[in-house]
């Protein structure tokens, strides 16, 4: 697609994307389109990038890119316009950090202004009120005005200015003590100038940098003016391009292999000569051998290569064997003892049902492990004919009583 570029400068990799809409204009440019950057830090490049926070190295960039690109008017915003008042063309620059191995600033500059001018917007046409907007099938895509491309150049300084180190990694920002940013286009013309660190320069230092920024620029500047070429002429040819092909094969990140020949002429002559050299078998056996529990032979023509048990196999199969003695030999004894106890139980009964009427008597002995006493049956109690009389005669004598009583009263 178009408006898609990768950047690598040494191990940092930033990832450009530009996409477009149409959007009411800002009440007081109507006449002019929208330019919208977004610089995002993801984990992936750096083990120091959280997500869902702002640190202040992105505020830096996003800063410094929109004054690079956006402040320096090198796109004309004025031939976004569709409408005025109404339709204008936004567009949207998204930069993603994909490795992090110092110099953000300058691989993402590039990355932005090179994806500008890569980049296609729809034709549109305008009939009265109406808008309409032709898909690239229907009319080609137009691109983009650009007047200049502004490209960022890094110095750090060490020692207070005495030594200068253009392009820093990760490993030399982290002990460096300024940092100078310096944003030309190939006209020589400075866009943007940056110092952080607290560091005081002077004038020939600044004069110095500038020099050296006017020639990387150049050579930058021709190196994305043959780039864009390239891409051109491919489109044009009808060969590979895009996204997915810039990504280097071979490895294994990437998602396709280079095709390789095979010759398929002498493949029978070549697996004839293979068989004549291959060794017969040593043994044949026609019957399976059990090594050992748990394993056997495989096939039929050749001895099974893995061995006998190893040694800790060998402790187990036996441990299991021991086990398997002594639960056989607890099993023998319960039965030994529940056929014993039965045997006692019946001997006993016989003994109660024969002797019923004989008195029980308790063996000291200690072979006798179990004894079951059964208690006598207690005898009722009977009324004799002598108490009822005697009740009788206290009951007459009880009435007699109260009668002689009532008659007193």
């Amino acid at each position: 697609e178009y408006g898609c570029c990768v950047v690598e400068l040494g191990k940092t990799r930033v990832l450009a994307q530009v996409s477009c809409e149409l959007v009411p204009p800002k009440p007081n440019r109507p006449a002019e389109g929208i330019l919208f950057f977004n610089f995002e830090l993801s984990p992936m490049a750096a083990p120091g990038f959280e997500p869902g926070r702002q640190p202040e190295l992105l505020v830096k960039v996003n800063r410094l890119i929109e004054r690079c690109l956006r402040n320096s008017k090198c796109v004309d915003t004025e031939s976004l316009c569709v409408v005025a008042g109404e339709k204008v063309w936004q567009i949207r620059l998204d930069l993603h950090l994909l490795n992090h191995d110092g110099n953000i600033i300058d691989a993402a500059s590039i990355a932005g202004i090179v994806a500008l001018c890569h980049f296609r917007r729809p034709d549109v046409s305008v009939q009265g009120e109406e808008v309409t907007v032709y898909t690239p099938e229907e009319r080609d895509p137009v691109p983009l005005s650009i007047h200049h491309m502004p490209i960022c150049v890094s110095f750090a300084f060490y020692h207070q200015g005495t030594y200068l180190l253009v392009d820093p990694s990760e490993r030399e920002e982290r002990v460096m003590d300024g940092l100078l940013v310096i944003a030309m286009n190939k006209h020589g013309e400075i866009c943007t100038i940056q110092s952080s660190g607290g560091i005081m320069l002077v004038t020939d230092q600044v004069l110095r940098c500038s020099n050296i920024t006017a020639v990387k620029v150049a050579e930058i500047t021709e190196l994305i003016q043959k780039a864009l070429e390239n891409d051109q002429k491919v489109r044009k040819e009808g060969g590979k391009f895009g996204f997915a092909e810039s990504i280097p094969n071979q490895k294994i990140t990437a998602f396709k292999m280079e095709s390789t020949a095979v010759d398929t002429d002498k493949v029978e002559e070549q697996a004839e000569e293979i068989i004549a050299k291959a060794e017969p078998p040593l043994e044949v056996f026609s019957t399976p051998i059990l090594h050992a529990p748990g394993t056997a032979q495989i096939g039929e023509g050749i001895e099974n290569s893995w061995g006998d048990l190893e040694e800790s196999e060998r402790e187990d199969a036996a441990e299991e064997e021991g086990e398997s003695e002594a639960t056989t030999l607890e099993c023998q004894k319960m039965e030994t003892e529940d056929a014993s106890t039965m045997r006692e139980t019946e001997d006993t009964s016989a003994v109660k049902e024969s002797k019923k009427d004989e008195p029980i008597v308790l063996s000291d002995s200690e072979e006798e492990e179990v004894v079951i006493l059964e208690p006598q049956e207690v005898p009722k109690k009977t009324r004799t004919q002598t108490n009822l009389k005697q009740e009788n005669t206290s009951k007459k004598a009880f009435n007699k009583r109260r009668r002689k009583k009532r008659a007193a009263y």
